[in-house]
């Protein structure tokens, strides 16, 4: 395995299920000895991408706070979704969050989210946090604007998650996704958090689907004949706005 392999593959034995690892855990899951673990480990940890935590233990480092930090400030998606965001608010409920997804390998993960100014239901969706790819309104409205054959590897998979959620074959898989597409949002009732009501439109960027936006809020604010049908027209308009504005920004030309 070449060294730049080694080091990001170190950095992937993280999450927060195993958030400490030692030399000799890093080299044995990488199938590397231990001194070649240790000198990776020893430069990571002199660029601050690891920190020593325990007596023998390395945890991530502050190097990738300071990482998203740039993130929050200098992204182009979250830089354009954000002022939309605040606008579907207006245009729906205060008693809600928006939250801003984006697919990461074979999760969906929040990269910002924007509190309504009423009392409402926290979102279950907080920025970096890993969530299922089959569940949600996020994260289904982003599968079912994938080209087939991408579809196709998240379901080889993520077949075993899929078929507990009662999707038996490819087929229905396939076909449990094509009216989101066809309709252009998705909406979930209590999916990932009990009494919140998910609506989400996809976000695109030179005609490829690369986030969602997202409206949490309450079963119960959604009750009154109509509303969710109108939160839903809301969200997708929003969606369609930050999809022209990002290729907008894409086509312009850059300043020398």
């Amino acid at each position: 395995m070449p060294r730049q392999s080694h080091i990001v593959s170190i950095l992937q034995l993280f999450d927060t299920a195993r958030p400490v690892w030692t030399v000799e855990e890093i080299a044995a899951a990488l199938g590397v000895s231990v001194r070649t673990a240790y000198r990776n480990v020893r430069e990571l940890t002199q660029n601050g991408f690891l920190d020593p935590v325990s007596r023998a233990g390395y945890g991530l480092g502050p190097a990738f706070i300071r990482f998203d930090s740039v993130i929050r400030d200098t992204d182009p998606l979250i830089r354009i979704a954000t002022p939309g965001m605040h606008e579907l608010l207006n245009r729906t409920s205060q008693e809600a969050a928006v939250i801003l997804c984006r697919r990461f390998k074979d999760c969906v993960m929040s990269v910002h989210k924007v509190e309504g100014a009423a009392p409402h239901l926290p979102a279950s969706y907080e920025r970096g946090a890993a969530m299922s790819l089959v569940l949600g309104a996020p994260a289904k409205i982003i599968l079912a604007h994938l080209p087939d054959r991408a579809l196709r590897g998240v379901y080889l998979r993520q077949e075993e998650a899929i078929r507990a959620s009662g999707i038996d074959t490819w087929q229905h898989f396939k076909d449990q996704l094509r009216p989101l597409r066809k309709h252009g949002y998705a909406m979930t009732d209590s999916e990932i958090g009990p009494g919140r009501v998910g609506i989400a439109a996809p976000i695109f960027r030179d005609g490829d689907v690369v986030a969602s936006i997202s409206m949490v809020v309450g079963a119960s604010v959604t009750r009154e004949a109509g509303r969710a049908e109108a939160f839903a027209s809301a969200v997708t308009a929003v969606a369609a706005d930050i999809s022209r504005l990002l290729d907008g920004a894409a086509a312009a030309p850059r300043e020398a």
